[in-house]
């Protein structure tokens, strides 16, 4: 457990750290905060590609020999991003760094080899996938405080000694796991699956530039992204030993969860990142506070509660049910974004109280149990495809999530204006998607072999 925590920490210092460094570095780069955010970007289109396949590899391969050679790679590219010269030399630092996407996956998948009861690897669980959601809020305050002190590039080689640290723990602590030993990758299938996803995350990223965004671009990279789907499809029908048997992307427990997430991260991701932050800090329709403000008072209680109630939460799956505690997590977002709606937008106790509530429903709730029915829904011949597709679907989601919301807010709430109204409905949008994918919810079979009573039955499929 110290290891792959240790291993989820440096992955997360990446993802999480340097957002309040990002106006530092592009200063210290002579550039604009808006190339900078392309490193931002690149970083988690990176992330999400090498995580479509890499758990895939890691059953093949070994889970500890993939896990330990990411986090690697990890390092080389923090320490190129804190060596950078320039803006280019940043850029190809976060893409190297972005080839650790899918460390929570792996580490998850290695916790499942080596725990079966299922009261434990749920508690374990819970407490490794809330990593993700931010280290409890310290990552950004230790980030801020860095950078107001010693640069930007203090941040990074920060990061690079955590991952130092993670990965002598892993070569000495973690075991290895290779479930699949002897199966021949299928490196004719990862590149149609990458082209298809990477197509996609480029028309979310063009989309959302809005009235700026050039839209040829964004059908060309749609259709791009359909047909090199179907070529994937055709290929995984005639490789003897696919990335991904198509029978499996037939059934509920596979297509039912993708879409769950994925219209999850939609209703929820940019609600608390994007339109919380943003009417925080307007001057007109919001709070007006300063940004580190906003994070202390905002972020910084989101990541904490869902670090706290993730172990509890990942206890009680098993328990309760994976799909109930997922549902309750679902039912609470809702409620609380529609709070935030009607009250928060004109409330400020009222708004953080709303924060902190989807805090503990989605980053500790939420979240965890959708990464957890990645794992216990894969099936035993190939157990880290589904997990690597889940993490495609949260990335997606995500990129979808700063495209429908922000459109709608400045529809409503245009720069100068102080209506909230575009606020409100941008809320609304997001409770009626994460609406939605609390009715999917219902579609996911029940992972009878992860709970309590039913270890020893096969997962419904």
């Amino acid at each position: 457990m110290t290891a792959l925590l240790a291993a989820c920490v440096a992955f997360q210092l990446n993802a999480s750290m340097l957002s309040p460094a990002l106006v530092s570095m592009a200063r210290e780069l002579n550039t604009d905060d808006a190339t900078i955010g392309l490193s931002q970007t690149m970083f988690f289109t990176t992330a999400a590609l090498f995580s479509l396949f890499l758990p895939r590899l890691s059953d093949i391969a070994g889970r500890k020999r993939v896990l330990a050679g990411m986090l690697i790679v990890m390092l080389v590219g923090t320490v190129v991003a804190a060596l950078a010269v320039n803006v280019e030399m940043l850029f190809i630092g976060r893409i190297i760094q972005g080839v650790s996407g899918p460390v929570v996956p792996i580490t998850l998948l290695m916790l499942r080899a080596e725990i079966t009861d299922p009261k434990r690897y749920g508690a374990m669980m819970g407490l490794i996938t809330a990593v993700n959601g931010g280290i409890a809020g310290v990552d950004a305050l230790a980030g801020g405080w860095l950078v107001t002190n010693h640069g930007f590039r203090s941040v990074f080689w920060v990061m690079a000694v955590v991952a130092a640290i993670a990965i002598v723990m892993v070569l000495v602590w973690a075991s290895e796991s290779r479930p699949s030993k002897g199966t021949k990758m299928d490196w004719w299938g990862v590149l149609p699956l990458v082209v298809s996803v990477a197509a996609l995350l480029t028309a979310f990223n063009e989309a959302g530039k809005l009235g700026a965004a050039n839209w040829i671009s964004v059908g060309i990279s749609v259709v791009v992204a359909v047909v090199a789907f179907v070529i994937f499809w055709m290929l995984e029908n005639r490789i003897n030993e696919p990335l991904i048997p198509t029978k499996y992307l037939r059934r509920r427990s596979t297509w039912a969860l993708l879409l769950t997430t994925l219209l999850t991260m939609t209703g929820i991701f940019a609600v608390v990142n994007g339109m919380v932050m943003s009417i925080a800090q307007n001057p007109e329709a919001g709070f007006g506070m300063e940004a580190d403000l906003a994070s202390l008072l905002f972020l910084t209680p989101y990541a904490l509660v869902g670090w706290l109630v993730g172990p509890f939460a990942g206890r009680l799956a098993p328990t309760f049910g994976y799909l109930n505690v997922l549902r309750f997590g679902l039912v609470g977002s809702i409620i609380a974004t529609a709070v935030m709606a009607f009250v928060g937008v004109h409330s400020l106790p009222v708004l953080i109280a709303a924060t902190v509530l989807i805090g503990a429903t989605y980053a500790g709730i939420g979240n965890i149990m959708l990464n957890g029915l990645g794992i216990v829904l894969s099936p035993a011949d190939n157990p880290g495809f589904l997990p690597g597709l889940n993490a495609g679907a949260f990335n997606l989601g995500a990129g979808l999530s700063f495209v429908a919301l922000p459109a709608l807010q400045v529809l409503g709430s245009p720069a100068g204006s102080d209506s909230t109204t575009g606020y409100s409905n941008a809320m609304l949008l997001g409770a009626g998607i994460t609406a939605v994918a609390l009715v999917l919810s219902f579609l996911i079979p029940k992972p009878v072999g992860a709970e309590v009573g039913t270890a020893s039955a096969k997962a419904s499929v």
